[in-house]
């Protein structure tokens, strides 16, 4: 919606709509995809009813979007389940007006089909196809187990060289857990760390040494940003601008560097 949120209660309703969501969201410590995820839907969500404030509307409206989803858009089952979370979402904790069960509902099938897994010999091949920070990052993915979001999040202090363990934080289900640090990447990681605090070092004599910090702990330590042991482990190689706060930092590497690489 961005500047044009103005609907039928006036030009600045929509934006403090969204502003509540967005507070109601950080405040229930949500990830930040989850953020943009949520505030996607619901901007589909009034563009769909003819720009409606969400307040006018309910479970009529709601049912016919999710059902406009499921058989005129043929999203899937999981996209049709995250439209309706952020919607519930809406309802329940920013306007305070749970909806009731979605009796005439149509839900998205899910498509029957066998995950595809690569053989040991297959996943080798691909690994002997990439190098460098892609090969590094795909060979935590396999021999650690690590999710894609997993090894872009992992921070310095989350590796430990002597247990050859990761711990890592905040994985599915907000849960943390600890997995192994495969003995080939022993040496390359090391090697990679050594040449990322290098640039840590840098950006710090250039005044962006800082890190972005989970939930209040920056508030907590103020001198936690600035240090080695908090940086990603896999850092991006521009500086970029903080959304949120409008600080010019490093964040770590987008998605689409180790999708594309593989």
């Amino acid at each position: 919606m961005g500047e044009n949120d103005g609907q039928s209660r006036g030009a600045s309703a929509q934006p403090r709509l969204l502003d509540c969501a967005r507070d109601g969201i950080r405040r229930r410590h949500y990830s930040r995809r989850t953020e943009e995820t949520y505030v996607h839907w619901i901007k589909r969500f009034i563009y769909f009813s003819g720009k409606r404030h969400p307040a006018g509307m309910g479970k009529e409206e709601v049912t016919a979007f999710l059902n406009h989803l499921a058989s005129e858009r043929r999203v899937a089952a999981a996209t049709q389940n995250q439209a309706l979370s952020a919607l519930l979402f809406l309802y329940k904790e920013v306007l305070a007006q749970p909806l009731p069960r979605l009796d005439a509902l149509e839900r998205a099938r899910r498509p029957a089909r066998m995950p595809a897994v690569l053989t040991r010999a297959e996943a080798q091949r691909l690994l002997g196809c990439m190098q460098g920070t892609k090969w590094l990052m795909a060979s935590l993915l396999y021999g650690a187990g690590l999710r894609l979001r997993e090894c872009l999040k992992l921070r310095v202090k989350d590796v430990d060289f002597g247990y050859r363990q990761i711990l890592v934080r905040d994985g599915k289900g907000a849960k943390d857990r600890v997995t192994m640090l495969p003995q080939s990447v022993i040496e390359p990681l090391q090697a990679h760390l050594a040449r990322c605090k290098a640039l840590h070092q840098r950006d710090l004599a250039s005044g962006h040494g800082d890190v972005e910090l989970p939930d209040a702990l920056a508030r907590k330590y103020p001198r936690a940003p600035y240090e080695w042991a908090w940086k990603f482990v896999f850092p991006s190689r521009k500086l970029s601008t903080d959304p949120a706060t409008g600080v010019i930092r490093r964040h770590h590497v987008y998605e689409n560097y180790l999708i594309r690489g593989v």
